[in-house]
């Protein structure tokens, strides 16, 4: 069994591992970028790598597994969230390509190393080498930590290259590198995988356009639902896509068929989580079945399921409600952490969200439920549109039309813009916040 494995398993020295807004960025000149950080480190063992720029973000990456180091990559930098980081690691360094974080001792990127004219050997890491600290967004409450070795990093980059078909495609994210998705989506596929990265990330229509048009084909799209809709309705022209990929959220079956009618592309969608990776894929336009990646299982495990093989270190419980339907396939009715009972009737955010969202003119929007039971013991949900058109009547009537009256959302507030962070996520304290500062009110 082997005991290390290679950084990258791009074959040759000019095989691209990126592209650049100046060119493509061989295999050679990563790996001389590489040296060149590695020797730049100061002691210690924890890097906080907030490069923006995703070829950055990879060098960084690179340079901290090859010489020992743990990247941490949190779901934000605020100065709470650095502040525990600090505390847990006291030798903490912030990488970054022009804005580091505050309160930390700070390395800059440096510029591109000179390749020289010799090949470069590619660095082996050992496998149960820890490289990344991953954390969950907080979305549904603390964030957690998990640890990633680099074993299980390659053997998860492999496995989505595989489905996917990814070798040879140029990849261009609109999540960042530092989330799970994106880390997983847009960096392993391009470490072990035979993809190649785009190094922006792009966030406007206008930009992801152009982001697409600056590299070659085959060439991909990972995004988000969120993203993907603002897309559509811009009707800005995006250039010809060999595949989409989406996850974070649930995509409605009706946004996925629009995507694939106007983009002309096959759109996939990734499910998983922060503690086990992803877990399995499937083309929502043609089956409602998710399939496990090769070499993953599902077992039952206590009321829910928990995954193992593959990647997954150890048997980890979902959080999800899964149907399995055989070794390989199931049906994902949502989080435990979403589903909602009230007086007798079942439901979910999920669909809920879907529901308002899917209402003309809204361009976005979320429910929430309360934290405590009401006096009168009826669960009474809230929801924040954005919707500059619409009055609170035309939304509420809306809803009528799509949900049993106790799902109607009381209060319903109406703001400029709902608090998603960079990989397009509703974390619930930023949530609730927002319903604070409103007073709880609505119209």
């Amino acid at each position: 069994m082997n005991t290390t494995l290679p950084l990258t398993d791009h074959p040759a020295p000019d095989s691209i591992v990126a592209w650049r807004p100046d060119g493509p960025v061989t295999r050679d000149q990563f790996l001389a970028d590489v040296a060149q950080l590695t020797a730049s480190f100061p002691p210690g063992t924890h890097v906080l790598n907030v490069c923006q720029d995703r070829y950055h973000f990879l060098v960084g990456l690179a340079a901290a597994a090859v010489s020992g180091r743990i990247s941490l990559l949190p779901p934000n930098t605020a100065e709470e969230t650095v502040a525990r980081l600090r505390a847990e690691a006291p030798d903490l360094l912030c990488l970054h390509d022009g804005h580091p974080a505050a309160g930390l001792p700070a390395l800059a990127i440096p510029g591109p190393a000179n390749v020289g004219d010799g090949h470069l050997g590619v660095p082996q890491i050992p496998v149960d080498r820890v490289i990344a600290q991953v954390y969950t967004s907080g979305s549904t409450g603390v964030p957690g930590t998990h640890s990633k070795t680099w074993g299980s990093l390659v053997v998860n980059g492999l496995a989505e290259a595989r489905r996917l078909g990814a070798a040879g495609h140029a990849i261009v994210g609109t999540v960042p590198a530092q989330h799970m998705y994106g880390f997983e989506s847009t960096v392993l596929v391009c470490l072990h995988g035979g993809a190649a990265l785009a190094s922006g990330r792009p966030f406007y229509p206008a930009d992801i356009a152009a982001a697409l048009a600056a590299v070659p084909r085959p060439r991909a799209l990972v995004t988000t639902p969120f993203h993907l809709r603002t897309l559509l309705d811009s009707g800005v022209a995006v250039p010809p896509l060999d595949f989409l990929l989406s996850a974070t959220a649930p995509l409605s079956e009706a946004l996925a068929r629009r995507a694939e009618a106007t983009l002309d592309a096959p759109l996939l969608e990734i499910y998983g989580c922060t503690e086990t990776g992803q877990l399995a894929s499937r083309r929502s336009t043609a089956t409602r079945h998710w399939q496990l990646f090769d070499g993953l299982r599902l077992s039952p495990h206590g009321d829910g399921h928990a995954a193992s093989g593959g990647h997954v270190d150890g048997l980890v419980p979902l959080a999800d409600v899964l149907e399995r339907v055989d070794d390989q396939h199931f049906i994902l009715h949502g989080r435990n952490a979403d589903l909602i009972n009230i007086a007798g009737k079942r439901t979910s955010l999920a669909y809920l969200n879907e529901q308002l969202t899917g209402i003309p003119g809204v361009i976005d929007g979320a429910f929430l439920t309360p934290d405590d039971e009401a006096d009168d013991h009826v669960t009474r949900l809230r929801a924040a549109v954005v919707a500059p058109g619409l009055a609170a009547r035309d939304v509420l009537d809306a809803l009528r039309l799509r949900l049993d009256p106790v799902f109607l959302p009381r209060p319903l507030i109406f703001v400029e813009r709902l608090p998603r962070n960079a990989a397009s996520k509703l974390p619930r304290a930023e949530l609730q916040a927002l319903f604070a500062a409103h007073g709880g009110g609505g119209r």
